[in-house]
């Protein structure tokens, strides 16, 4: 029993880590074109309703993904 810990424990797996990465970056740019998409409504209602709905399930997949991830061991 050393003093410094082994690597292993201290990281995070690859793909754990990528997963991570995607769950925010999926959130928060769903919830940015979402906003974008509100905003775009005075000036173009068929691309405002695209912008928002896109924004919407990319935002969703993100909260997929976290629920995925609170089930993984």
């Amino acid at each position: 029993m050393g003093f410094f810990k082994d690597a292993v424990e201290q990281s995070p797996a690859r793909n754990i880590a990528r997963m991570h990465a995607w769950i925010w970056a999926l959130i928060y740019g769903g919830l940015m074109l979402v906003v974008l998409g509100f905003a775009t409504r005075p000036y173009d209602v068929v691309l405002s309703w695209v912008m928002t709905v896109l924004g919407a399930l990319l935002a969703a997949a993100g909260f997929v993904l976290v629920w995925v991830r609170s089930r993984m061991t």
